[in-house]
């Protein structure tokens, strides 16, 4: 049996054939890349309101957000929408289709966001204080934990009463937000 390395060194180098710095084990060659990490959500409504959470983890807890997370190992992004939801609001979905994908470079995150009927009275899970399913004019703007939560909202609504329609990204004017 081949003994491991009496120690592990990671320094920044370019790896061969590479174009940029990456963390590289100076004692056997190993890359370590470190890339995006991917959430996963929706925008979950019921006879025209919307589902919001209020945070119960940091960062910005006590602010609204929707349901959502990082994905898992071994999940599909469709699978990892559907958890969130259950985790943080104990909310069973039927996803509708894909409502957006952001790029937030500043965190290093790829958000995808689908549109989603909610099957269920939510209540709050342990990511959550509490759930509310509010009308849009109820929305607590001020509150929202994150830039992209009024994103997705403001989509979700431009979409409504549609069956079809191109997914989103960042809205124009956004990237002093993103980087």
């Amino acid at each position: 049996m081949k003994e491991p390395p009496a120690a592990i060194s990671f320094a920044l180098n370019v790896p061969e054939g590479d174009n940029r710095e990456r963390r590289v084990c100076q004692t056997c060659g190993f890359v370590d890349y470190v890339n995006p990490r991917v959430v996963v959500g929706t925008l979950a409504h019921s006879g025209g309101r919307v589902l919001l959470c209020r945070r119960a983890i940091h960062p910005r807890r006590g602010y609204w957000t929707l349901p959502a997370g990082f994905m898992e190992e071994a999940e599909s992004v469709e699978e990892g929408a559907r958890r969130e939801a259950r985790e943080e609001a104990n909310a069973e979905l039927e996803i509708e289709g894909l409502l957006a994908v952001y790029s937030i470079p500043r965190i290093s995150q790829v958000q995808i966001m689908f549109r989603a009927r909610l099957l269920n009275d939510p209540s709050p899970g342990p990511e959550s204080l509490e759930v509310m399913l509010t009308a849009w004019d109820d929305i607590p703007w001020a509150e929202l934990a994150f830039p992209s939560v009024g994103w997705a909202l403001r989509q979700w609504r431009e979409t409504a009463g549609k069956t079809v329609f191109v997914p989103f990204g960042n809205p124009p004017g956004t990237n002093e937000l993103t980087r």
